[in-house]
C-alpha cells in the first residue's frame, strides 16, 4: 500500500508544496509525483477515434481533384484521410498517415525520395505503374507495393481510366524522432535499370540468388500481387477453421528472414468467411483497414460501422473491436505493430 499517497495533507502543507513547486519551476524543474499517474497510466488511452470512410462518397472528390491540379504540379495528388479526433494533424492514427492517391492516363508523379517508408495498396484501376529504385511494377487492384525509406520512386500511367491507391506512411513516427529528410530528383522519372518483375522473380518464389547480401530492413520483394495473396487465403480457408478473434489472418513477410515486410509498418490481410463474427480483440497498435472484397460491419467500443468493398476504416489502439462478415470478406490492414514489437511494448488482449 502507498501509505504516503493516502496521507491527509493539511492546507499549510499544501501551500508549502505549491511554493516549492513555484520556486523549482524557475529552474525548469517539475515534481514527478504530481505527474506520475498521467505519465505512466495503468493502460493506454486510445488516441483518435474510430471512423469509416465510404469509398463511394470519397471517389467523386478524388476524381474532381484532377480538374483542379495535375499530378506533376501536386507532386502527389492525394486526399488525406484525417482522423476526426486528430483534426489538423494529417494523421489517421497517432503514428501513421493515410491518403488516397489518383493518377490519370498520361500523367507522371515526379521522382523523389524520403526517409519515411511508404506502402501502396491498390484500390481501383489497372495499367499504372510505380518505379522503385530502378524497377517498374505494374499495379493491379489488391496489390501491396512497398517503397522503402530513401529510395527513388515515381509513378506513371500508360493505360486508360483513373488509377487509385491507398498510401500508407510512417510520417508521424519518423517526425517524432525528428528524422525527416527528402530529396527531389533532377528529372521527373528516375532511371529504370531492371526489367519489370525482376524482384519478384529473384526473391519471391522461395528461392534466393546465391551470394545475395541483405541490404535493407525491407523485403526485397516490393510488389505482392493480389492474385497470389488471394490464392493463399483460399488455401488457408480450406485448411481449417478461422481463428476465433482474428479470422484467417496472414502477414506479408520478408522472404530473407521471415520477418515483417517493412521495418515500421506491419502489413496483414485476412479472410472472413461468410457469416463469420470474430470474438472481441484489442491490441496496442492502432489499425488501418482497407476492404478488398465483401461486406459486413465492425463494432468498435460500442460503435457500429457497416463496410462495403473499397471502404477504409481505422480502429485506435487498445479499443476492443469485433468484425462481422455478411459475405465472404477480405480486409487488408496496416499498423505500427512491427515497431512496437521491436521495442518490446506490443500488447494484445482477447475477449
Amino acid at each position: 500500500m502507498h501509505n504516503e499517497a493516502q496521507a491527509v495533507v493539511t492546507p499549510a502543507q499544501q501551500a508549502e508544496r505549491e511554493a516549492f513547486y513555484a520556486r523549482i519551476e524557475k529552474q525548469h524543474l517539475a515534481p514527478l509525483w504530481t505527474r506520475l499517474r498521467s505519465l505512466v497510466p495503468k493502460e493506454p488511452t486510445p488516441v483518435g477515434v474510430p471512423f469509416l470512410w465510404r469509398y463511394r462518397t470519397l471517389r467523386p472528390y478524388l476524381i474532381e481533384s484532377a480538374e483542379h491540379i495535375s499530378a506533376k504540379e501536386a507532386e502527389r495528388r492525394v486526399l488525406i484521410l484525417e482522423n476526426p479526433g486528430l483534426t489538423g494533424s494529417s494523421q489517421i492514427t497517432n503514428t501513421l498517415y493515410a491518403g488516397l492517391q489518383l493518377i490519370m492516363p498520361g500523367e507522371i508523379a515526379p521522382a523523389h525520395r524520403h526517409t519515411q517508408s511508404a506502402l501502396r495498396f491498390v484500390v481501383e484501376g489497372s495499367g499504372a505503374y510505380t518505379a522503385v529504385e530502378g524497377e517498374k511494377t505494374i499495379m493491379l487492384p489488391g496489390d501491396f507495393v512497398i517503397t522503402p525509406s530513401w529510395t527513388w520512386h515515381h509513378h506513371g500511367h500508360d493505360a486508360s481510366g483513373p488509377m487509385i491507391w491507398l498510401d500508407g506512411l510512417d510520417i508521424p513516427l519518423v517526425m517524432y524522432f525528428n528524422s525527416t529528410f527528402r530529396d527531389d530528383h533532377e528529372a521527373d522519372e528516375a532511371a529504370v535499370t531492371r526489367p519489370t518483375g525482376d524482384a519478384l522473380a529473384r526473391y519471391g518464389s522461395g528461392l534466393l540468388p546465391v551470394g545475395y547480401e541483405k541490404k535493407s530492413l525491407n523485403s526485397p520483394v516490393f510488389n505482392y500481387p493480389y492474385a497470389r495473396t488471394r490464392e493463399a487465403l483460399q488455401a488457408l480457408g480450406r485448411a481449417g477453421a478461422p481463428d476465433a478473434h482474428l479470422g484467417h489472418l496472414m502477414r506479408y513477410v520478408n522472404p530473407l528472414d521471415g520477418g515483417w515486410a517493412m521495418p515500421t509498418m506491419a502489413t496483414m490481410i485476412r479472410l472472413l468467411p461468410r457469416g463469420f463474427s470474430t470474438r472481441p480483440y484489442r491490441s496496442s497498435d492502432s489499425m488501418v483497414f482497407s476492404v478488398v472484397e465483401g461486406s459486413g460491419h465492425v463494432d468498435v467500443a460500442g460503435q457500429r460501422f457497416d463496410f462495403s468493398p473499397l471502404d477504409i476504416f481505422t480502429v485506435p489502439g487498445w479499443m476492443p473491436y469485433t468484425l462481422h462478415a455478411s459475405d465472404e470478406a477480405v480486409l487488408f490492414s496496416y499498423s505500427d505493430r512491427v515497431a512496437q514489437e521491436k521495442l518490446g511494448i506490443f500488447r494484445e488482449k482477447r475477449g
